[in-house]
């Protein structure tokens, strides 16, 4: 049944910064040997494969180290630049795509959410920041055992990763 009038879900986001020694330059290079330089153009792969083992397969082959993959990324930098704020900022979306489809089938509005996003902010002092959203925030609004479980375990892989990539 439609109505003429939206349904509100309300919702708490957390976010999660890593404050960081190492240099934004340092960051970027860290991040990117683990999730990968090239940005997977993933909406391409589904029409190559014919079962789901076969696309899992080829979608794994892509996951660095901590089981991420590359999907973009955002130079958010640019533009401030021109409103003098001389930082340099970017946004990395990330993923597990097959971990995001077992969140999908427990409720197909996380893929508003799915994959992640980080913002990676040079800092004073030769030194950096990266900050997300913790995913189990925004993804999990009602009970949902099944969902809760896939979030907290993306919550732990992407905080490992973050204090991988950040730590001096």
């Amino acid at each position: 049944m439609t109505t003429g009038s939206p349904q509100e879900i309300p919702f708490e986001g957390v976010r999660i910064r890593f404050d960081s020694k190492k240099s934004f330059d340092e960051v970027v290079q860290a991040l990117l040997a683990d999730v990968g330089k090239i940005p997977l153009m993933i909406d391409d792969l589904p029409a190559k494969f014919e079962s789901w083992e076969s696309y899992k397969a080829e979608v794994e082959s892509h996951a660095g180290p901590s089981g991420f993959i590359l999907f973009a990324v955002l130079n958010n930098g640019a533009g401030i630049k021109k409103v003098d704020i001389q930082k340099q900022v970017l946004r990395f979306i990330i993923g597990r795509p097959v971990l995001a489809i077992e969140q999908l089938r427990q409720n197909l509005t996380d893929g508003l959410l799915a994959p992640v996003e980080l913002i990676l902010i040079e800092e004073d002092q030769d030194q950096s920041s990266l900050t997300y959203v913790r995913p189990s925030s925004l993804m999990v609004v009602e009970t949902n055992e099944p969902l809760l479980a896939a979030a907290k375990e993306l919550d732990a892989k992407l905080q490992a990763l973050a204090a991988k990539v950040t730590m001096a």
